[in-house]
């Protein structure tokens, strides 16, 4: 017994010396293996048997490179092969496990003469510090900088985006004029408070066996003789997330599925001046999930249409009708703002509004988002209603021709009316003329696809008497 424990502290001694020496000293790769052959040395003098040597080809097969290879090689060799195999992409997760441990050990100097030397028992026994492998989708992280194929175990270990949840929100022109706030109240998932989002109460899961871990299933079947389709599908054992939780140990607030139900009132603050379809947003508020960052919770806004008012960009616009009189003489009137206000609009002394006229009035317009206390315009667009015909009789039509402008010169006067031709003028909607003439056009053009089709048989059987 006390031989033993003298021989390993001696073995311990000289592991920390050539430890020290590895540390202190850049060798090269001649003295590094020099090194570890006397640590080897040691332990066989002391053990009574020398290091037992292993297969150390196989990594390099797996690989497809030659023992010679350098690391450059290595790199382009395992980036082909780890793309290809990769489970996401309907690989073959062993192939891919055993392609991230060769690629482990061989662009690791140090292991790699160690395999080089000894083989692969070596340093499953421990030397180099290789006993345990590394996960084979944290390996692929690592070298691709956390590129990933969208699904199963190459997502594990790491935390994804979660998908963001848009609402439509409907807002009035008035409270994007005046600014509102509104409550919402949603329904959301949140990490189990009992297991954190375990789904267990001892917090552990285990390995699915159905898929091994990745979520993902690789189906085969043969479509053709000599063809075979290889499909990629989600885990119905696991659902796809790669782990099971015995019955017995489900959480019993969440039933084992790591998220439960909330209630949540959300404050929606619709600030002056927003537009239709602006987006506002709550960072992280959606759906919360194991491994997962919570997305947001988007409220699109929605303008409903106003009966008065009409809004372009920060600019609103709104029609008024006159009476002739009100066109010719004067006019004023009050109009109700969106605030409340009662804004007096009026003419000038004298001034004659035409048909279709507009008139703006400044800083009466939308507010500016973010600066409320500059707005757009206010925009009037004037209607003149005229009277009836029949309204002014003979006698008031020669008063008002004599207060009115005097009509333009006709060349007609000059002629001789017994030359002219007489017409009548009738009354007339114009949409609805418009709207008769292209349903007419229509049955016009479905009339002569008839009559096209009708004289196909006819030629047809023209051309065969001809033959």
């Amino acid at each position: 017994m006390c031989i033993a424990r003298r021989s390993m502290r001696i073995l311990m001694y000289w592991a920390h010396l050539l430890r020290a020496r590895l540390l202190r000293v850049r060798c090269s790769a001649c003295c590094r293996l020099l090194f570890l052959s006397q640590a080897m040395m040691i332990a066989s003098i002391m053990f009574g048997r020398a290091p037992k040597r292993s297969d150390n080809n196989k990594y390099y097969e797996i690989l497809g490179v030659s023992k010679s290879a350098s690391q450059d090689e290595l790199k382009k060799a395992y980036r082909k092969s780890a793309i290809k195999n990769h489970p996401d992409k309907g690989g073959d997760p062993e192939k891919f496990k055993e392609l991230a441990q060769a690629y482990e050990v061989l662009s690791d100097p140090e292991k790699r003469e160690i395999y080089d030397q000894y083989g692969e028992d070596a340093l499953k026994e421990g030397m180099g510090g290789a006993g345990a492998s590394h996960n084979p989708f944290d390996i692929f992280e690592q070298f691709f900088g956390g590129a990933s194929f969208g699904g199963g175990g190459s997502s594990r270990g790491r935390k994804q985006q979660g998908e963001d949840v848009v609402h439509t929100l409907k807002v009035s022109l008035e409270d994007l004029y005046n600014g509102t706030t509104k409550k919402i109240s949603l329904s959301r998932n949140i990490l189990c408070p009992k297991c954190k989002g375990k789904g267990s109460k001892s917090g552990a899961s285990g390995s699915c066996h159905g898929c091994h871990g990745t979520g993902m299933k690789i189906s085969t079947r043969q479509i053709a003789p000599g063809m075979i389709q290889r499909m990629q599908h989600v885990c119905p054992e696991c659902g796809g997330s790669g782990e099971v939780i015995s019955d017995r140990d489900r959480c019993p607030q969440c039933k084992g599925n790591k998220v439960k139900a909330e209630k949540k009132v959300l404050e929606v603050h619709v600030e002056k001046g927003m537009q239709h379809a602006q987006k506002i947003s709550f960072r992280g508020e959606a759906d919360e999930a194991p491994d997962t960052i919570p997305g947001d919770i988007v409220f699109v806004l929605h303008q409903k249409e106003h009966p008065k008012f009409k809004r372009k960009f920060d600019d609103l616009y709104v029609e008024h009708s006159l009476s002739l009189t009100e066109a010719l003489c004067g006019f004023q009137f009050a109009l109700t703002h969106l605030d409340g206000r009662q804004l007096l609009i009026k003419s000038n002394p004298g001034e004659v509004i035409k048909p279709g006229q507009s008139k703006a009035i400044n800083d009466e317009g939308m507010p500016h988002h973010q600066r409320p206390f500059m707005k757009g315009r206010l925009f009037v667009h004037f209607n003149v209603d005229f009277p009836e015909s029949g309204f002014l009789s003979p006698d008031k039509c020669r008063d008002l021709e004599a207060i009115l402008p005097p009509r333009p010169s006709k060349q007609s006067l000059d002629m001789e009316m017994d030359e002219c031709e007489e017409t009548t003028l009738h009354d007339v909607n114009m949409e609805e003329e418009m709207r008769r003439k292209e349903q007419h056009r229509l049955h016009e053009a479905y009339d002569d696809e008839d009559d096209d089709n009708n004289d196909e048989p006819t030629m047809h059987r023209m051309a065969c008497n001809q033959q």
